[in-house]
């Protein structure tokens, strides 16, 4: 049995199949994204789901579902699954499934009578396509497959309703159609590997309803197109594939294309083999560039995310191939930034005060992973300039002040990843010296010295030793209170929130703490803030502790930063903790690593999403896969392999 398997008992209750989602990309942008048993939940899912830079920067649900049949002896079993008013779902074709699983790719099988059918789902690498594989496990007689595709043709963030605008002609390809409903899109083409029938019977499938966009306070219901419906004979033990992209593809090329790609694929045969495939989820190739998405389904390429997650969605899982193309695709980016620039940068917020710190920690990391002479071969100018960019301030709001400390401004505009707003103002105003951001700012100087050593101008290395030294006093100064440390100090004000922020501080590689303030600082996260799906956002001591992830826009907003819990945060804390205890602590994080395990068959099945209420039973939210807390895992499960080997 494969380490991703659901049955039959599961599949068919779906109070928890409904739950379970999956998602899978191109690495270009385009996506397939359902639950478990292909009824859609969001106006985010569909079979086919791709980015169309001609219209606008988001991405659109062509292909939305694709519902099968099965006829036999002229009697008909609908697969296809869909939500209407009323908490009705039809036609209910869940009831057939007996088994999922997506160890190399997405298998349902099906059992209709004498009847065993798989379906089997694999996007073209690079190419918004989608494959869709179909084989006759069993039969006893002449069996019939009826496929009708339910379109939609709009942005994932509406939803389309009947209109007369839309157009329903086709027009035939090989062993398929093609279809265009609006004018600004391109024609889909679906075809089959084998000769089909196709019917042509416009209709609209009206008031499908999408629950997880009712639960968050949107609009939920949509109508969409069905344009007819196709007809092949199966034999047993034959199979067929149904594509659909964008460009007409010879049905005969379509058996060895599905073969070509199965050989790219890794099975997913534990947590770090299903992180590491989600990794891989996150690239992005737009012509010469890639980047590096913040999460699925509705982020892009985020500077502070991208960053952060880099060097586990690329080095912690041996992609320096990646991690070179999208440096390589960033760093032209920073450089413009700093050279004065403010407007037209693809990486999203690249001028928030963190990113440029950020930027310098993920050299950090590639210097550690692959080589410090490396890291000074290739980044050492551009750190260098950074520094030399906040020291001489020319950021927009990072402030170098003379006790060496770092100031920004967030009281108008989100300053730091705490970013959740309310009419126009930020719901977290951290403003002043705020804690991860100086102790970034420590950290890089300190490292920016040892590059600057490592190339032999030991002059200029002291120099910023010196500076670091400084920031330094200042830090504990500062955001010291003698049990841990403020969240931010602005003037005569003194945040004692306990926040996870202030773990950085000590999972740094360069501390400003000593180690009797390292441990006290850990000792109150793991006391207040620590949970078996990472640390919460604020200490359920406060007051404007608010754990739970949900209600509409606002109260999610509100919630957001206020005590969920965000898994990207365990990556600091493990960090932290074996820099304290060292090799006695490696048993207690691999005990909460059970914790992310069981997430891999929840919410996102082999990913983990952007964050968790703060209370049991830590229900996951927001991005179904998310970057940074797929990176973090991976790093923390990397770096107690090391230990171990140790």
């Amino acid at each position: 049995m494969s380490y991703l398997n659901f049955d039959k008992t599961l599949l068919i209750n779906l109070e928890k199949s409904l739950s379970k989602e999956m998602i899978r990309t191109n690495r270009a942008g385009t996506y397939n994204s359902t639950t478990l048993i292909d009824c859609n939940t969001r106006k985010y899912h569909g079979q086919l789901v791709m980015p169309i830079p001609e219209i606008n920067n988001s991405n659109h649900v062509l292909l939305s579902s694709l519902d099968e049949t099965v006829i036999q002896h002229g009697a008909e079993f609908n697969l296809g699954i869909h939500k209407f008013e009323g908490n009705n779902f039809s036609p209910n074709g869940h009831k057939y499934i007996r088994q999922f699983d997506c160890e190399i790719v997405s298998r349902t099988i099906y059992r209709v009578g004498g009847v065993i059918l798989s379906k089997e789902r694999m996007l073209v690498s690079f190419e918004p396509r989608i494959l869709i594989k179909y084989t006759l496990l069993e039969a006893h007689s002449a069996t019939l497959l009826r496929f009708k595709p339910l379109l939609a043709f709009r942005g994932v963030n509406e939803l389309t309703h009947e209109n007369s605008v839309a157009d329903t002609s086709f027009t035939e390809v090989q062993d398929g159609i093609s279809m265009r409903l609006y004018e600004k899109y391109p024609y889909l083409h679906m075809q089959f590997s084998k000769k089909v029938t196709y019917n042509h019977q416009p209709y609209w499938y009206k008031n499908i309803e999408y629950y997880k966009e009712q639960e968050r306070g949107y609009e939920y219901k949509e109508d969409l197109l069905v344009p007819g419906y196709f007809e092949l004979p199966i034999k047993k033990g034959e199979s067929i594939i149904f594509s659909a992209g964008v460009s007409e593809v010879s049905p005969r090329k379509l058996k060895s294309l599905w073969e070509e790609e199965l050989l790219r694929r890794n099975p997913r045969t534990d947590m770090f083999a299903c992180l590491k495939n989600s990794a891989e989820q996150f690239y992005k190739r737009e012509g010469d560039k890639t980047y590096l998405l913040a999460g699925y389904p509705w982020y892009g390429a985020r500077a502070r995310d991208q960053f952060i997650a880099l060097p586990g969605c690329t080095l912690t899982v041996n992609r320096m191939d990646y991690f070179d193309a999208i440096m390589q695709t960033a760093i032209p980016e920073i450089e413009r930034f700093i050279g004065g620039e403010r407007t037209g940068f693809k990486l999203e917020a690249i001028d928030d005060p963190d990113v440029l710190l950020w930027f310098i920690w993920t050299v950090q990391q590639f210097a550690e992973i692959v080589s410090l002479s490396e890291a000074v071969n290739r980044y050492e100018k551009l750190v260098t300039n950074i520094i030399q960019f906040i020291r001489k301030h020319n950021h927009p709001n990072l402030f170098l002040h003379s006790n060496g400390l770092l100031y920004v401004n967030g009281t108008e505009k989100p300053a730091t990843w705490m970013n959740a707003m309310e009419n126009g103002y930020p719901i977290t105003p951290r403003t002043g010296y705020v804690v991860e951001i100086n102790a970034l700012w420590h950290n890089a100087l300190k490292f920016a010295a040892q590059l600057t050593r490592e190339k032999g101008n030991d002059h200029a290395a002291d120099l910023l030793d010196y500076q670091g030294e400084i920031t330094r006093e200042a830090f504990t100064n500062t955001f010291w209170n003698g049990t841990y440390l403020y969240d931010y100090v602005n003037g005569s004000y003194n945040d004692w929130e306990v926040r996870p922020n202030m773990i950085w501080a000590v999972a740094l590689p360069f501390s400003p703490l000593n180690k009797q303030q390292q441990k006290s600082v850990l000792d109150i996260t793991t006391k207040e803030l620590l949970t078996p799906k990472g640390l919460r956002t604020l200490s359920p001591k406060s007051g404007s502790y608010r754990p739970n992830y949900v209600g509409g826009q606002l109260e999610r907003d509100r919630n957001y930063h206020n005590g969920p819990v965000w898994p990207y945060t365990f990556g600091a804390f493990a960090r932290a903790y074996l820099k304290i205890y060292k090799q006695s602590g490696k048993s207690f994080l691999e005990r909460m690593l059970v914790g992310f395990e069981a997430e891999m068959t929840e919410l996102c099945v082999g990913s983990l999403p952007e964050l968790f209420d703060g209370n049991p039973p830590f229900k996951g939210h927001g991005g179904m896969s998310f970057a940074m807390s797929v990176a973090e895992i991976l790093r923390v499960l990397d770096l107690l392999e090391k230990y171990e080997k140790e």
